[in-house]
């Protein structure tokens, strides 16, 4: 999968595939949680998947259409870290129009 970062007055946007960490990925026991998965880059043996959490608000915003079925999209929004998890205050989801007509 093909990842693009920008980055401009503190916000990034990350393309990769957003999804539920409890249901699809099995990364979380009790409750849901909207993630955007960023893949290891494949020419790179040393990089690891990378999952960023939505936070709190746009979990409850942005995570109905995804909880069941991950969509690959763009997610912009301001990256932090805390206690090794990484959290995305999240502006904006645009989806890949493509997926749509598969």
């Amino acid at each position: 999968m093909k990842v693009a970062w920008r980055m401009m007055f503190g916000l990034v946007a990350i393309f990769a595939l957003v999804t539920c960490a409890k249901c699809d990925l099995k990364i979380e026991k009790k409750s849901c949680a909207t993630v955007i998965v960023v893949a290891k880059d494949k020419k790179d043996k040393e990089s690891k998947e990378t999952v960023y959490y939505f936070d709190t608000d746009s979990h409850k915003k942005y995570h109905k259409p995804i909880c069941m079925e991950p969509k690959k999209g763009m997610v912009t929004g301001i990256v932090s870290e805390k206690d090794g998890k990484k959290t995305i205050k999240v502006s904006k989801v645009e989806y890949d129009e493509k997926e749509k007509d598969k």
